[in-house]
């Protein structure tokens, strides 16, 4: 467990966004975090859509039926996120 998860919980929104958080210079599929996280695609589909209205995630149509995802690094909310992440995995206890 990280020092992320302690503090707020292993929830499937966590764990969607500290896998977006570790990649997040690629785009990737809902298929490619469900597979890399454990998690169910329906679980991943139904945690990244607040992450998506809140800005902190874009989403991008490739084609009729595929949809990409990657952090929105211009987003304030997303740059505190990281910030937050990058400090608190510093800290040795």
């Amino acid at each position: 467990m990280d020092a992320l998860e302690e503090i707020f919980g292993k929830t499937a929104q966590m764990t969607v966004l500290k896998n977006l958080i570790l990649h997040q210079s690629e785009s990737t599929y809902l298929s490619g975090i469900a597979e890399e996280t454990g998690l169910s695609h329906s679980s991943v589909a139904r945690v990244i859509s607040p992450l998506i209205k809140s800005g902190i995630v874009i989403e991008k149509p490739l084609g009729k039926q595929i949809r990409t995802f990657r952090l929105n690094l211009d987003n304030k909310k997303t740059q505190l996120i990281l910030n937050f992440y990058t400090k608190l995995n510093k800290i040795k206890d």
